[in-house]
């Protein structure tokens, strides 16, 4: 097969949450048990550290692995969703795997993958990790796909586990509540291994503390931590807690070098050294337009925050979500006074543009339908002055339609 034709095969043959939703969603652990097994259990050859978290772990994901590089290790990064290319879910010190690299390890073990019939998240987590251990990679930053206690990443045992934020996304597959999701995301504390919280959220500190005594972890919470106000390259101040996260999560790394410089350096230098995309990214001045991949209500609560901070004469907004959202309590967040642009990401799961511009209505907020991400930047931009600000956001899928 040719590289197109195995990813053609990876995303139409095999479930994928991303596209379908919750009937993708495997919830055990054999499959990827047994994947393991078959490929020689790659993920006890390498040293790892586990980010799970509502909000905040890909960010935080990519800090560790730029830091870590600055540190002069070999860093393997896995996260997920990619915006454009797949590859960009698995990376060795911010170059993406080789395309040979995917073919031949799906053509090797497509019988198994059939006959088992995984999901593309398990096959994709199998392949990331015999990359690592076929590369000797010194460390890997594994960032959870949804949850944490059944995630398919969960067969690594890690130096260092990170939780970031806690909030109410994925409600029907991990629970209505801070509390419920908060026990799912616990899943990924490991006996007598180090658990970072970036956070302190009083539905959820208990939690976290019960479980990592019960299990003789040591947990820091970074936002009580006296450290120094670092600078990273991300834009947006909700990036913040992102560094402490990152940085308290290193301090807690055992048997690695990293010094007072590399931790700097590599949190101004996240996007060169690792390739992150779509984090309060900057398309153009003059407008400025900029796009953000945040799609629950905490992530968006703190983009729309940082909008507010800006300066502009008029505010567009290009908006589009998937239908698995609570989107009409998150549209509650956003600005009535914005011009907006209703758009539909290019997947199944994209929301009918006429059905969020009816919930818009309900909450207030009027705006234009367009086919697409596209037809509706290109109405913004068209109708925007130089002064204006232009927000593109709601999904990742949408982000992923103009990086």
């Amino acid at each position: 097969m040719t590289y197109k034709e195995t990813l053609d095969w990876m995303f139409s043959q095999l479930p994928m949450y991303q596209q379908k939703g919750i009937v993708a969603l495997n919830a055990k652990m054999d499959n990827i048990i047994e994947f393991s097994n078959l490929l020689g259990n790659p993920e006890k050859k390498f040293k790892s550290i586990h980010v799970a978290g509502t909000n905040g772990k890909g960010s935080c994901s990519h800090m560790l692995a730029s830091i870590l590089q600055e540190a002069g290790y070999k860093v393997g990064l896995y996260t997920s969703p990619h915006l454009k290319d797949f590859r960009e879910r698995i990376k060795i010190n911010g170059q993406m795997v080789g395309e040979k690299f995917v073919v031949d390890f799906i053509t090797e073990h497509k019988a198994f993958l059939e006959f088992k019939k995984l999901s593309f998240f398990e096959m994709t987590v199998g392949m990331a990790f015999s990359y690592f251990a076929a590369e000797k990679v010194d460390i890997a930053i594994v960032e959870v796909g949804l949850g944490g206690r059944l995630d398919s990443t969960n067969i690594i045992t890690p130096e260092v586990s990170l939780i970031t934020n806690i909030g109410l996304d994925h409600t029907h597959i991990l629970g209505d509540t801070l509390e419920k999701i908060a026990l799912e995301k616990a899943g990924i504390i490991k006996p007598k291994v180090p658990v970072v919280i970036s956070e302190q959220q009083p539905e959820t500190v208990m939690i976290f503390t019960l479980i990592a005594h019960q299990l003789q972890s040591e947990i820091v919470f970074a936002d009580a931590l006296d450290l120094p106000n670092y600078k990273t390259d991300l834009l947006g101040e909700y990036q913040q807690q992102n560094v402490r996260g990152a940085v308290a999560a290193i301090k807690q790394l055992e048997n690695f070098k990293v010094s007072e410089t590399a931790i700097v350096k590599g949190l101004q230098k996240v996007v060169q050294n690792t390739g992150l995309l779509g984090r309060w990214q900057i398309l153009q001045e003059k407008p400025m337009v900029v796009c953000d991949t945040a799609h629950n209500k905490e992530g968006l609560y703190y983009v729309l925050r940082q909008i507010a901070k800006q300066q502009y004469e008029q505010l567009h907004i290009v908006l589009g979500f998937v239908s698995d959202k609570d989107v009409k309590g998150v549209l509650a967040l956003f600005p009535r006074e914005a011009k907006y642009y209703f758009v539909k990401p290019n997947i199944s799961r994209g929301m009918d543009v006429k059905l969020l511009s009816e919930l818009a209505h309900s909450q207030g907020i009027e705006g234009e339908v367009f086919n697409s991400v596209e037809e509706g930047l290109k109405a913004a931009l068209a109708a925007a002055k130089s002064d204006d600000f232009i927000y593109v956001g709601g999904s990742t899928f949408v982000v992923a339609e103009i990086v």
